[in-house]
């Protein structure tokens, strides 16, 4: 059996889960998600623990056990705690700014890229730090949206220069050696 898939999802005090079939909907202090799982997986709730089962030992019945456990965990996890997710600017002249509610990039293009944040989704920037903290509740929307600042401009391999994420390491390239003798 799936070592991630039998483990209990333990509900904190404050969520509320409705499980309707293969509908499950779960609501809490940072938000509601509602998601539609595989009727092949079993969903139950026994108090204050979800529990997930497969019907079969099939390959694709037991990939989708893990799959549907750790996704309820998320949701869980996101609309009581929530996700954050840590992007640092390096490079002389690069910084980021809050404009409102949107996050303004000054990263060496001739005008600065203005991100705005879609629903469910914060930015926090430390300007003395050069970092940017993106902040939600959906975990693959947080992931998503991090790429994205990312992808404006990301760390190039030569001075490391870019965006890139915290603790990230950046394999870094020799330049030039010089001009060769003759």
């Amino acid at each position: 059996m799936s070592r991630i898939g039998r483990l209990p999802i333990t509900v904190p005090a404050g969520v509320k889960v409705d499980i309707n079939g293969s509908e499950v909907t779960v609501k809490g202090p940072k938000g509601e998600m509602k998601r539609l799982f595989s009727p092949i997986i079993a969903i139950e709730q026994e108090g204050n623990e979800i529990t997930v089962k497969r019907s079969s030992d099939e390959a694709s019945v037991r990939a989708l056990h893990g799959t549907t456990r750790a996704l309820l965990h998320n949701m869980v996890v996101g609309v009581s705690d929530g996700f954050t997710v840590t992007l640092e600017v390096d490079g002389v002249g690069y910084r980021p700014e809050m404009n409102g509610k949107n996050l303004v990039l000054y990263v060496g293009y001739s005008a600065p890229k203005e991100v705005v944040p879609p629903a469910g989704i914060s930015f926090d920037v430390d300007a003395k730090a050069r970092q940017i903290k993106v902040m939600g509740f959906d975990r693959e929307q947080v992931g998503q949206v991090a790429a994205n600042i990312r992808g404006i401009r990301p760390p190039e391999p030569y001075k490391g220069k870019g965006i890139h994420y915290l603790g990230e390491r950046i394999r870094r390239k020799a330049g030039k050696s010089g001009k060769a003798k003759k």
